[in-house]
């Protein structure tokens, strides 16, 4: 067991950019259509409640909204909206704006036949870009008209995904991807020079050639673009077995390390210094079936993640929010590797908590005064206290328990110290389930006792200050996050109450 000393200095003040509800992903759109998508939805935005989603699949025929039909011999465009309405209807009455992706490419507007995913998104780009330009702008143009312009405004618009890989965009070529940029780019600005507009969502690997040709490409064309995107994953090539994949984590550092390439050569640029970068995906395996992403080790893992990744991005958005899934096919069972932080039947995954734990943080309207790599601790607004502590194993094994004793500065009287712990022993739904027999089909009281495996622990205990000081114990089991309160307890009881006797009575 290892046991550190943490004491916090009065007057403490520590840059911190806590934005883990800004942005959510989803798989593609027209999944929103599906109850069991609502259901998750709506539990997620009860408990965390984020400010934006962003999904593929936007213009993909699923959606329907690009229709052609020929009249005396020539082909005319027209655009149905009937289902874009339906999906966006669904995300504003849950409080979400959407972080729009424009794409993949509509089957008869594509040039090339190549697809990605069970449910074919068209990866190529369009035969002729005057029809993809007025798509956008129809587009564009009926939600302005049906929302209004001042709520349009706040909507970022991302220019495709992941066009340094292939499998997104037909032999990756940068500069057809340029030209698909600066004409989409161009195009929104016609229809209203507010709208915001940024690119070039790339992955890993190739980021940082593409982070600078773009940019280059950017100043060559005087492009007043808005914002950067990319995407963040911390594993290395998954190993397949079956439906599933096994992957291993990459070292943090090295990942913060490369998120900084990005900020570093936006920089370089003196008109586009300081410009915001969205980072809009990040887990810690990138593919569907990556079996890390039901357990409390990932847990652990981005709760590492969310302490930095506002270090140098405006925004960060957990690729995904629940499970109703269907890149790699439609899952066999509930708990499969799924991106969500939701499984089947709204069953919260340890990671739903990690981000419940860091919305509480932001909720608080503290200042950070202590942040490490275990651990962050805000002074909140009304004087009490709160953190969030995490056991992350990485590339070698997590200590099978840690524990801390944190000091806390200006502190008298009796408080109250409240934790909520997530860990494999108290808050496993994957543990539960496995020692059901995997049911691959939920009966419906099945369901109910993984809902209440997947419950963290509650716990409190009242404490006193000694000389200015107030000093709590907390303790991390491996692959655990726990969450604490302190707050001012001072005893109020009732005429002839007296606690100890009612336990000794």
């Amino acid at each position: 067991m290892k046991q550190e000393k943490i004491i916090v200095q009065q007057g403490t003040e520590i840059p911190f950019h806590n934005q883990v509800d800004y942005c959510v992903g989803t798989g593609r759109m027209s999944l929103a259509l599906a109850e069991e998508y609502q259901k998750e939805l709506r539990l997620v935005q009860k408990e965390i409640g984020f400010r934006y989603i962003r999904g593929h699949g936007l213009f993909c025929d699923a959606m329907a909204i690009y229709q052609e039909y020929e009249e005396n011999g020539v082909k005319r465009a027209e655009y149905n909206f009937t289902y874009l309405d339906r999906v966006v209807d669904s995300y504003l009455r849950v409080g979400l704006r959407p972080f729009l992706e424009l794409g993949f490419m509509p089957q008869k507007m594509a040039r090339g036949t190549q697809t990605v995913f069970y449910w074919k998104g068209n990866v190529t780009p369009p035969k002729d870009y005057r029809d993809w330009t007025a798509m956008v702008q129809a587009f564009l143009r009926h939600l302005i008209e049906r929302y209004g312009r001042d709520e349009i405004l706040q909507w970022p618009i991302e220019v495709w995904n992941e066009p340094n890989l292939n499998i997104f965009w037909e032999n990756a070529d940068m500069a057809e991807y340029f030209k698909l940029f600066e004409e989409t780019f161009r195009a929104v600005k016609e229809v209203d020079g507010g709208l915001l507009v940024g690119g070039p969502a790339v992955c890993g690997g190739t980021d940082e050639l593409w982070i600078q040709k773009f940019m280059e490409f950017c100043r060559e064309k005087k492009l007043p673009i808005d914002f950067v995107t990319r995407h963040h994953y911390t594993i290395e090539t998954p190993e397949n077995q079956g439906h599933c994949d096994y992957s291993k984590v990459m070292d943090a550092e090295s990942g913060f390390a490369n998120l900084q390439t990005t900020r570093d050569i936006i920089d370089s640029f003196p008109e586009y210094k300081g410009l915001p970068i969205h980072v809009t995906e990040f887990n810690t395996s990138y593919t569907p079936r990556g079996v890390i992403h039901d357990t409390n080790r990932n847990a652990a893992l981005i709760a590492r993640q969310l302490s930095r990744l506002g270090d140098v991005n405006e925004s960060y958005s957990y690729w995904t929010f629940g499970d109703v899934f269907e890149e790699a096919g439609v899952p066999f069972t509930p708990f499969h590797g799924g991106f969500g932080l939701v499984a089947e039947g709204c069953i919260p995954k340890p990671t739903f908590w990690t981000f419940v734990f860091y919305k509480k943080l932001k909720e608080g309207d503290g200042q950070c005064v202590y942040r490490d790599n275990d651990m962050v601790v805000m002074k909140k607004a009304d004087g009490g206290w709160q953190g969030v502590v995490w056991n992350a194993s990485e590339q070698s094994a997590a200590v099978e328990q840690r524990r801390f004793e944190l000091v806390l500065p200006g502190c008298e009287g009796e408080y109250c110290v409240m934790t909520r712990t997530v860990d494999e022993e108290v808050c496993n739904p994957l543990k539960a389930w496995h020692d059901m027999g995997e049911p691959a089909n939920l009966k419906e009281e099945q369901r109910a006792l993984l809902q209440e495996a997947a419950t963290p622990l509650l716990r409190t205990e009242r404490t006193a200050a000694q000389g200015q000081q107030l000093t709590i114990e907390l303790a991390a089991k491996k692959n655990g996050v726990v969450y604490f309160e302190v707050s001012r307890a001072p005893l109020k009881p009732n005429r002839g109450y007296d606690y100890q006797k009612v336990l000794e009575f």
